[in-house]
């Protein structure tokens, strides 16, 4: 992946070791996306790489590319192991374009969405089934022809919004993934579908016989938000456990000092270690 950066009227090329992207358009939505895509060093296991998609891309692609090149080195001494990185982001160079709300969120009644201080309307939102298609039918496909990948494991990483995207993905569709990642997940955004959804969660998985991990994570310093993330995600953790599915595991940590937006580098260096750990 190539950026282009300014200094003394000087042009100069930084680029990611390993990384490529391209340009592709949902069949469904006519929306464009820009997939970045990291590949480790050497040839894959028999089986295929590890592949783990990552939403925000704008914001956090850099990130966990460079989390994943330092301490893949060492999967003996980390715990994380290489992996293909694949980013879903946008043409937009804003880190958090307003499309990921029409991308991550359900169709929520008005009356149903949080109040904004400043009184002005959210972004269109309601376009969440329609980016599970365009992840299932064309992106997976597209890496699987382009990249050896193991696809017993798979894996989802988002925050915020994503995150609520990834749980919303685990409760509709259990089994696209192995592991299900959300880092202070918004899931106030949509607590109406949600309770529904997880009624009938259980019958849901009851052909599915890969075990399912998931993994919540959010600031300490979230703590005082309106939100309630940090008890929103601790009691869907829990929840998780305690429901009759014995293939699917939750683990929720709460990260010392760090908020909302702070918490990404920390979140996503545990993200890599708990997707190689299946």
């Amino acid at each position: 992946m190539k950026q282009v950066t300014r200094h003394d009227k000087a042009e100069s090329e930084v680029t990611l070791p390993g990384t490529a992207f391209y340009r592709m358009r949902a069949e469904q939505t006519e929306r464009e996306y820009e997939i970045r895509v990291w590949v480790p060093e050497g040839a894959p296991p028999a089986s295929g790489y590890p592949v783990i998609y990552l939403l925000d891309a704008n914001a956090v692609f850099g990130t966990m590319v460079e989390a994943m090149r330092a301490q893949s080195l060492r999967p003996e001494k980390t715990g994380v192991v290489p992996a293909v990185i694949v980013g879903v982001g946008y043409t937009a160079r804003e880190p958090f374009p307003p499309d990921r709300h029409y991308d991550f969120m359900m169709s929520v009644p008005e009356e149903e969405l949080p109040r904004r201080t400043d009184r002005a309307t959210w972004p269109e939102h309601g376009g969440a089934e329609a980016f599970t298609q365009f992840i299932e039918e064309q992106l997976k496909p597209d890496i699987e022809r382009r990249y050896a990948i193991d696809r017993s494991r798979q894996s989802v990483v988002g925050h915020s919004l994503g995150g609520l995207f990834v749980l919303q993905l685990l409760l509709d569709h259990p089994g696209t993934f192995r592991n299900y990642v959300a880092g202070s997940p918004s899931l106030h955004w949509n607590l109406a579908w949600i309770a529904r959804q997880q009624e009938t969660f259980v019958s849901r998985m009851t052909d599915k016989h890969s075990e399912i991990h998931v993994f919540l994570a959010a600031g300490e310093l979230e703590g005082s938000h309106p939100s309630g993330v940090i008890e929103r995600s601790r009691a869907f953790t829990q929840w998780l456990n305690r429901t009759d599915s014995r293939v699917v595991r939750a683990d929720f940590i709460c990260f010392e000092d760090e908020g909302h937006v702070s918490v990404l580098p920390v979140f996503i260096g545990r993200a890599l270690r708990f997707v190689s750990s299946d």
